[in-house]
């Protein structure tokens, strides 16, 4: 009985498949792509986390299959090693090397030491994180607290400016939660996240439905003042709604020029609960640190308008199908999927969660603000207004 020949991925096929996974395409229609089993494919990206590998290339100092070549020539002819070295324009000790290796004398091929050169060179570097155990366990600790790699890396960076062993980059981070290979971090700490995937994947996606109503009398985002655009001054905060099963919702808001978060519990989707829930909020904020409020087209803030004269803070609407317009409040709306993921009954969630769960977010260090925190940032604000 016959059976069928494996066919082995190839590079060009593998290069392939990170050109598509980081264009946003799925696994299984990348195998579709390239006539493949949706599990080859996944081998390949699973192999390094996702993350396309850094091309191999032979180091400058390397023997090259040329010079292997003219010692395997030398050694037929009889030559002394002194010989074989002086016309290459190398070290005796290389030539010696090279060949003590690879067999000896008798058994040299040019072929086969230049394969094995390049296999012994495919070692992989060991991983800061694996060298310095210290420096493992603070990361460690910074992921159980949730912090991102970004923030533990700018973290690491300011708090030991003239140590460098005491300092590592977020891809490093990433890498190394990714490709358990090296061996430093857990994959358990993969869940401390914001999204705890086993991989890295494309930021070629969509964030939003096009389904958003309509309503009247909005002001476009487009005719903010400048202040807001170039958050120069606090006081001007972007929000919307994140939703969960059984018609709950969270309402999210976040301020421009601080990134401090605040959550607030709506019990209904309709637009008198959410702008009643919005008011109440906005009431407890000094005057100085509420000027406007920049907001997605649902339907939950038809009734905007009462929202303004209440509270005497404008409402702009971001362009239709342009969630991307609140980017702060969008950026939010992904961290805090860690706390409350798609699909999770959020009417159940009490205040006290709510306001757990925005302190935990407005307590990390953003790169954004210098590695500060938003409470610091908005604490100066409250304190300068006073």
């Amino acid at each position: 009985m016959s059976y069928p020949t494996r066919r082995f991925i190839t590079e060009a096929e593998r290069q392939k498949i990170f050109d598509r996974w980081f264009a946003g395409e799925s696994q299984y229609s990348i195998a579709r792509a390239l006539g493949r089993g949706h599990t080859s494919v996944q081998g390949v990206l699973s192999r390094t986390g996702g993350i396309r590998p850094r091309p191999r290339k032979r180091a400058q100092r390397a023997l090259s299959l040329s010079e292997r070549e003219e010692i395997s020539r030398g050694i037929v002819g009889g030559q002394s090693l002194r010989w074989i070295a002086a016309s290459l324009g190398r070290a005796p000790s290389t030539v010696c090397r090279e060949i003590k290796r690879n067999g000896g004398r008798r058994d040299y091929r040019a072929s086969k030491a230049d394969a094995a050169a390049w296999g012994r060179a495919h070692r992989a570097k060991t991983c800061k994180l694996a060298k310095n155990r210290e420096l493992a366990y603070i990361v460690a600790e910074k992921l159980q607290l949730e912090w991102s790699p970004d923030q533990i890396a700018g973290w690491l960076k300011s708090t030991y400016p003239d140590d460098e062993s005491y300092q590592v980059s977020h891809e490093t981070i990433y890498k190394t939660l990714f490709i358990q290979a090296r061996g430093a971090l857990k994959k358990e700490l993969i869940q401390y996240l914001r999204k705890p995937r086993a991989m890295r994947r494309s930021r070629h996606h969509t964030q939003k439905t096009k389904d958003h109503g309509r309503i009247s009398n909005t002001v476009s985002i487009r005719q903010r003042p400048a202040e807001v655009g170039d958050r120069a001054v606090p006081g001007h905060w972007e929000g919307d709604l994140i939703c969960g099963s059984n018609n709950s919702q969270i309402a999210t808001l976040v301020e421009r020029h601080t990134r401090l978060v605040m959550l607030v519990r709506v019990p209904s989707k309709d637009t008198k609960t959410v702008i009643d829930a919005l008011i109440k909020q906005a009431h407890k904020l000094p005057r100085e640190l509420y000027k406007s409020l920049t907001w997605d087209r649902g339907k939950e803030m038809a009734d905007h308008e009462r929202f303004s004269l209440d509270t005497d803070i404008k409402v702009y609407f971001c362009d239709p199908q342009s969630p991307w317009q609140r980017g702060s409040n969008e950026n939010t709306n992904g961290l805090l999927r860690q706390y409350f993921p798609k699909g999770m009954d959020l009417s159940n969630v009490h205040q006290n969660r709510l306001n757990a769960v925005a302190r935990r977010l407005n307590e990390r260090p953003r790169k954004t603000l210098e590695y500060r925190t938003p409470a610091e940032r908005f604490a100066q604000c409250v304190a300068s207004t006073n």
